[in-house]
């Protein structure tokens, strides 16, 4: 995702202990503001697997999910979600909001976040410090 632009999140989908399909954010290179990686990998894990049903899917994903991510998850029914970084301003499993656990949906998604978390935040650290330093030449703006 980094290497062609994009906020370098990516997302896993398993079951029974094997990957069943792979995504990462195109927001950019779709012009698509929901092209997040965990909605790609909704999408292409329901092409495997022939259900929009995914209660025996858990997600792995560089960074906690937004609103959007973590509600698709919920109406996907994924049964948990695994993530690196958290997010305090719009992680929506549990930081600054919590869909994921909403007692009020007819499905709650586990989380476990934490995973890797180093690691993660110092990919998006590294990102963003290159993102700022291409803005600041000349030219680029």
């Amino acid at each position: 995702a980094a290497a062609a632009g994009e906020v370098p999140v990516g997302a896993v989908a398993v079951a029974d202990g094997r990957i069943l399909a792979r995504a990462w954010n195109q927001v950019e290179q779709l012009k698509d503001a929901t092209a997040h990686a965990e909605v790609l990998v909704i999408g292409a894990v329901s092409s495997v697997i022939q259900d929009w049903r995914l209660d025996q899917v858990d997600i792995y994903v560089t960074k906690e999910p937004c609103a959007m991510c973590a509600g698709a998850m919920v109406n996907a029914r994924v049964r948990r979600v695994i993530y690196g970084m958290a997010d305090p301003r719009s992680g929506c499993a549990g930081s600054a909001l919590n869909v994921t656990g909403f007692q009020g949906m007819l499905h709650q998604v586990e989380v476990l976040g934490g995973v890797l978390a180093p690691d993660c935040t110092a990919l998006m650290r590294e990102f963003f410090q290159s993102v700022r330093e291409k803005k600041d030449l000349p030219g680029q703006r």
